[in-house]
């Protein structure tokens, strides 16, 4: 350790909603809740402020460019640094077109260096001309279990089926799935030791999603109280994307002349966006943050996604448990308890009191270098 910076955090450190300690320090990549012993001569860096995880991305698609089609690695690369340098320094990957693979080895060296954890999911699973094109596997009920079996078995222990999306002939949302399609598709992720997700729009995708075991939801505009209750009492969380919410009058104004119900059934959905995430919160809901950056978005707009969390009546509590302490947990990944990984963000005053704070980045730590100041 003797050449190495040794970080001292003059806090608070938030390891919780209600906890918290004075101070802690960084050595050998982790995070320590007692002053370590040093070598003589060994450079301690204080910092100072508020320190918290790092902010969490559930929802993010790297290696797709804006307006669709697969980038380069480097690519990439350039947009996880983007999210990264926003403090987000946990991303479950929704869906790439690319293999991201060699972005999950990149540690942070010097500043500027190193990228954040990402959790893959593998590709887009969809029903045949019932998506983006180009985005998916496009495949029929037959082939559904085997194409989730070899996405779990490439990626790092998810699979996201795309569960609904405009039908042509109906001029409306509707499921892509059979109840037993969803029921195999979930069977064949468990089966492999993954768990599996939805993008899911439509009111009548919950059920299905529900019924057969899926692990979490996408989206999730089409909650009811029936569907919220039930994702409550089973525990299945829902990661909320409200940016993207906000877009579906454009979605919806491109499709007014053609698919009139369609436009309609997507303006009340945008309509309903903030009620409904704060009435699936109050009825015991987990929300993780997501910002479906990648493709139609672009990256970076971790921020934006914790305004519109605020819009929809959720407190800096409950936005900062959305966004780092909660997607932790539920993704099995450590925090800031004594020896975890130092993947943390130093902000100048509390994002309890106003969620607001966390755009004030005084220092990026990731693995326990400094990857970025202000």
């Amino acid at each position: 350790m003797a050449d190495e910076v040794v970080l001292h955090l003059r806090g608070p450190v938030l390891l919780g909603p209600d906890r918290e300690i004075s101070e802690a320090w960084v050595a050998g990549g982790r995070i320590l809740h007692t002053r370590p012993e040093v070598p003589r001569g060994t450079e301690i860096l204080e910092l100072d402020g508020v320190v918290v995880p790092g902010l969490a991305d559930l929802h993010c698609h790297l290696g797709i460019g804006n307006g669709g089609g697969g980038t380069s690695l480097a690519e990439a690369r350039a947009q996880a640094l983007v999210d990264r340098d926003t403090g987000v320094l946990l991303i479950r990957d929704a869906g790439s077109i690319i293999d991201t693979r060699p972005l999950q080895d990149e540690a942070p060296g010097a500043l500027g260096e190193g990228l954040p954890r990402l959790i893959r999911c593998g590709r887009h699973i969809a029903r045949t001309r019932r998506y983006l094109i180009g985005y998916a596997h496009e495949v029929e009920p037959h082939d559904l279990p085997a194409t989730v079996a070899a996405e779990a078995r490439r990626s790092d222990g998810w699979v996201k089926l795309v569960g609904d999306w405009i039908d042509r002939d109906a001029g409306d949302l509707t499921t892509t799935w059979s109840g037993e399609d969803f029921a195999a598709a979930a069977d064949a992720a468990h089966a492999e030791g993954a768990r599996i997700t939805t993008h899911t729009f439509d009111e009548e995708t919950l059920p299905l999603a529900l019924d057969a075991g899926f692990d979490c939801l996408e989206h999730a505009t089409g909650l009811t109280a029936e569907t919220t209750a039930r994702a409550a009492e089973a525990g299945v969380p829902v990661v909320t994307t409200l940016v993207n919410v906000e877009h579906f009058r454009e979605y919806a104004e491109q499709g007014q002349r053609k698919f009139p119900a369609y436009a309609a059934h997507m303006r009340r959905l945008r309509e309903s966006r903030y009620t409904r995430t704060r009435d699936a919160l109050d009825a015991g809901v987990q929300l993780l943050v997501g910002t479906d950056a990648g493709g139609v978005l672009g990256h970076g707009i971790i921020h934006d996604e914790l305004d519109e969390l605020a819009r929809a009546g959720l407190d800096g509590t409950e936005i900062l448990t959305a966004a780092a302490w909660a997607p932790r947990a539920f993704l099995g990944v450590p925090g800031l308890e004594d020896g975890d990984p130092a993947d943390l963000l130093v902000v100048p005053r509390d994002p309890r009191a106003d969620h607001r704070a966390l755009r004030e980045l005084e220092a990026v730590v990731l693995r326990g270098s400094v990857v970025h100041r202000s």
